[in-house]
């Protein structure tokens, strides 16, 4: 018996679709890709925009289409954050909230037996606990993605996860320890750090996101540690000073910035501005001087206007972004943002989405090529006709020819030229 799995959203959808498969698999139930003939099929959604919805549709339309006698799961975000829309689907066979991963199996078998559909979406409670299962491996060969927080309790007026996810809840210490050894002992090199809101790591107990990242670098095998998306307001000097005195620790900040604007960022109910996230970005570059700063910004949101966008164009160029991930406000039903006066037509955030990417990406451009005659260490990941590719510590690809297998190895590069978006190194 074989599980397809369909996996929607971000990096803490895609780490618990990894633990659904390791549950599955001790029921004897194997993964299978498309293109195999399977007997369960568990879309794992998203509701971060409206897009994400209509692909959850899609999804699972397209599967029940050609796939009449499989039995659908559709679990994750959309599910818990709109339970009387994802009722509606007839399509799914099992409809199960996000709030207990290892449950959303467990009746996937009861189901095998029993063939009586079920629905259930429990609501997030406050003193609920981080329940998600440890991982062993993860489908990367050198790369897992280990899920350490939950929840997001920032109410941004855009957004609908804190509805979704619920209150903040935290992996505890010793979790962290016991699943980084098991990857490493699985193989795995680096581990990235993730949660619906990273930086919240320790809310309400004595310990901070600082702790969970020594806990990781403490383990033999373990060659790096990654950190996911943060947000700007909770990261101090003291962390990052901390983050400084871990050999194994990424100088790679994703900070997430949605506007260079104050005006907008206040409209979006940010907790910082724009003065605050430059003197941040400044701190960050003192401490690790070879850091890339990476982001989100959306265009379009509710009420920004021209001048708006131009402010937060003209910032996104003074920080000068390695990379930045451009997007346009997608109206959520539920958010105070859905109701809010002078919405911004389609075809301009098209505009200003095409004009700001245009502008990060020479950002990225001028970034990478500031590498260039710079020794980087690399842990290669991949290879094609005798190439291999991997990553500096600072997440920027690096391609170079070799005879020797490099897979999995980390080893001093000199980066020599860029090619496009990648960088390409000679072995020292």
């Amino acid at each position: 018996m074989k599980v397809y799995f369909y996996t929607l959203g971000c990096k803490v959808n895609q780490y618990e679709t990894e633990v659904m498969r390791e549950e599955f698999e001790k029921y004897g139930i194997m993964m299978a890709d498309e293109k195999e003939k399977f007997d369960i099929a568990v879309i794992n959604s998203c509701s971060v925009t409206a897009e994400s919805d209509r692909k959850t549709r899609q999804a699972l339309h397209r599967i029940r289409r050609q796939n009449p006698e499989a039995v659908i799961v559709l679990t994750g975000c959309m599910v818990q954050a709109f339970p009387k829309e994802a009722e509606s689907f007839l399509d799914a066979d099992i409809i199960i909230g996000n709030t207990d991963v290892k449950k959303t199996v467990e009746k996937t078998v009861e189901f095998l037996k029993e063939k009586k559909r079920f629905f259930e979406v429990c609501p997030h409670l406050r003193n609920e606990s981080f329940n998600t299962p440890i991982l062993s491996s993860f489908a990367e060969r050198t790369r897992a993605y280990m899920k350490i927080e939950d929840g997001c309790e920032r109410f941004c007026t855009y957004c609908i996860i804190p509805y979704a996810r619920g209150f903040v809840r935290s992996k505890p210490l010793d979790e962290i320890k016991k699943e980084a050894k098991a990857l490493a002992k699985n193989g795995f090199s680096e581990i990235v750090l993730v949660g619906i809101n990273l930086t919240s790591y320790g809310k309400g107990e004595d310990i901070n996101l600082c702790d969970a990242v020594e806990a990781v670098c403490e383990i033999e095998g373990i060659k790096r540690v990654r950190l996911g998306s943060l947000e700007p307001d909770h990261i101090s000097d003291e962390m990052l000073l901390r983050f400084k005195a871990e050999d194994k620790f990424c100088p790679q900040f994703h900070l997430s910035l949605q506007s260079g604007c104050d005006k907008t960022l206040k409209a979006m109910n940010r907790k910082y501005d724009t003065a605050f996230y430059r003197d941040l970005v400044v701190r960050i570059r003192k401490i690790f001087p070879d850091s890339a700063i990476t982001t989100d910004i959306m265009v379009g949101f509710a009420g920004e206007t021209e001048e708006d966008f131009k402010e937060s164009l003209a910032f996104a160029k003074e920080i000068g972004f390695a990379k930045a991930h451009i997007f346009c406000y997608s109206r959520r039903e539920g958010t105070i943002a859905f109701n809010m006066p002078n919405q911004v037509t389609k075809a301009e955030k098209h505009r200003r989405s095409i004009a700001l990417s245009e502008a990060c990406k020479k950002t990225e451009e001028k970034f990478l090529s500031s590498l260039i005659g710079q020794q980087q260490e690399v842990l290669f990941e991949t290879e094609e006709n005798g190439y291999f590719e991997g990553f500096t510590k600072n997440y920027s690809r690096v391609r170079v020819m070799s005879t020797k297998d490099l897979s999995g190895k980390c080893l001093n590069c000199l980066i020599k030229e860029l090619d496009g978006e990648i960088l390409i190194g000679e072995l020292i």
